[in-house]
């Protein structure tokens, strides 16, 4: 039988030589990893939303109110004096009125922060992605190897039979039971292949930043997993992007609505007029003031606005739930996974020992076919069961990293 041990040594052979520098022994390198998730489009389309929230900061800051001109020119003709050339110019701009600038820059700089921390949140749910498209293709190479393996000691066990049956020590029948399992083992490698093949296809075209090696590697026991689950546990909530998001969002729009509020007295606009009457006879030049007298809209927005702070404020302790309750899950889940995945370990360590005792009896004709090839049948079955609870378990490890930004984080 050829041992998993031996068949992970291989496959972790093709990665790079330069490529070690990993946070565990089966993902990725680092610097691979944080290449393909900061080029990834969602990535990406959030930084420009970034930028996008970076530059109306920028307009905030600067205000709405800018410098009017307005002019006329006018052709007067009077009875019993002749035309005159007359014009006029006026020169106006528009003043926040004091604080409301203030509440304009800390309502940008609040808009950027939850942009940074929506953009962080999208790397993060990308890292998810990763890490089960990862999952995905070493859980499907790993059944393959197995059901390689499994492949191999049934091609040994029909030989033997074979050469049994040439020795009159065998039937037709047992040639024929040997060959039908033989043939259901390719037909579930053939699957495994397949398999696999299609969850590289799937992590290449997600990721065609990250290089992959020819082989995915072999996943390590979960027991080489970080085991510090409380902890992480802790950093899920207080390091959670979507949580600061959400509270400068909340921020945003109490700070907007107070900004509202304080519209509801017009900003004034002041400038200068020049004007000169029948053809200069008369000119002139003086100051000139506007005033706007706020009604019922500007009332109802201010309404309109305290109700979003106030909707703003009820949401963000919706998202502190959720991601408490997302915290506990995780913890919940890569407890239970590596208990399920231990238990079944003990299961396929005593089938792989009956098998291979089974092994033994047959070849000293104290066992028959039928018994080997069920010893081996389930010994392949609770080999493929601990293969999907290591994924598992590893798979909910590494999620509670992820989401405790311990792992694939960028650098503050």
């Amino acid at each position: 039988m050829i041992s998993a041990a031996l068949l992970g040594a291989a496959s972790l052979t093709a990665w790079p030589a330069a490529a070690q520098d990993r946070q565990h022994a089966d993902l990725p390198p680092v610097e691979l990893v944080a290449s393909a998730l900061d080029n990834h489009p969602a990535v990406k389309a959030a930084e420009a939303r970034l930028a996008a929230a970076r530059a109306q900061a920028g307009m905030l800051a600067a205000g709405t109110h800018e410098v009017t001109v307005q002019g006329s020119y006018i052709r007067r003709t009077v009875n019993n004096e002749g035309g005159f050339n007359e014009f006029d110019a006026t020169i106006m701009r528009p003043f926040r009125l004091p604080g409301k600038a203030g509440l304009d820059r800390q309502a940008g700089d609040l808009g950027v922060k939850a942009a940074q921390n929506r953009m962080e949140d999208v790397r993060h749910q990308t890292a998810l992605l990763l890490a089960g498209l990862w999952y995905d293709w070493m859980t499907a190479s790993a059944l393959a190897r197995n059901d390689a393996a499994m492949v191999a000691n049934l091609e040994r066990a029909l030989a033997a039979v074979k050469r049994r049956a040439e020795m009159r020590d065998a039937s037709d029948l047992d040639i024929d039971q040997a060959a039908a399992a033989l043939a259901l083992a390719q037909g579930q490698l053939a699957q495994s292949r397949a398999l696999a093949a299609e969850a590289r296809v799937k992590l290449a075209a997600q990721f065609p930043d990250l290089p992959l090696p020819v082989d995915a590697p072999e996943m390590v026991s979960p027991h080489d997993l970080p085991q510090n689950f409380e902890e992480l546990r802790a950093l899920v909530i207080e390091r959670s992007h979507e949580i600061g998001a959400a509270r400068a969002e909340a921020e945003r729009q109490s700070v907007t609505a107070r900004r509202v509020k304080a519209d509801r007295i017009a900003d004034p606009s002041f400038g200068f007029r020049l004007f000169s009457e029948r053809g200069g006879i008369e000119k002139g030049v003086g100051l000139v003031a506007a005033m706007p007298l706020g009604g019922r809209h500007r009332s109802r927005a201010a309404d309109e606005a305290e109700a979003m702070a106030s909707s703003a404020q009820l949401e963000l302790g919706v998202v502190e739930r959720d991601v408490q309750v997302m915290a506990d899950a995780d913890l919940s889940n890569a407890r239970t996974r590596l208990i399920v995945w231990e238990q079944v370990t003990e299961a396929r360590i005593r089938a792989d020992s009956t098998s291979e005792r089974t092994r033994k009896g047959y070849q000293l004709g104290a066992i028959d076919l039928s018994d080997l090839l069920y010893a081996e049948r389930q010994a392949n079955e609770t080999r493929r069961a601990e293969i999907a609870a290591r994924a598992d378990s590893g798979k909910a490890i590494i999620k509670l990293e992820i989401d405790s930004h311990t792992i694939w984080a960028p650098a503050e």
